[in-house]
């Protein structure tokens, strides 16, 4: 059974840095186009970053320019470096992969707080 396990998250201060990991078991992670979602307390949950197996990236215009999506398919990991961070970047962050019709069941996610 494939399953998600993402950690690295935490508190951080307006400005502060994080970086977060997803561990992908199962076999052919390579193949996947994998994303990086999240979901504030009272909202959906939303897309943020997502990466192909080329890879090409495509990033959310609330995070372009300070969030960074990579993955190792050695390691099965898909990261997720997040810079400039601000209060609104607030939310449990999960991976998965992208298309629905692959999408595995969700993990339990990781807590980032932005606060001062």
């Amino acid at each position: 059974q494939v399953q998600l396990v993402e950690s690295g998250g935490g508190l951080v201060q307006p400005g502060g840095s994080l970086r977060l990991s997803c561990v992908v078991s199962g076999s052919l992670f390579s193949i996947y186009t994998m994303g990086w979602y999240r979901q504030a307390p009272g909202k959906q949950r939303e897309l943020v970053a997502s990466i192909t197996s080329r890879p090409d990236t495509n990033y959310a215009d609330s995070v372009k320019g300070r969030f960074t999506i990579s993955r190792d398919n050695a390691k099965k990991t898909v990261y997720l470096q997040m810079n400039s961070l601000k209060p609104e970047d607030t939310a449990v962050y999960y991976c998965n992969r992208f298309f629905e019709t692959n999408r595995l069941s969700w993990g339990q996610g990781t807590q980032v707080t932005v606060s001062s």
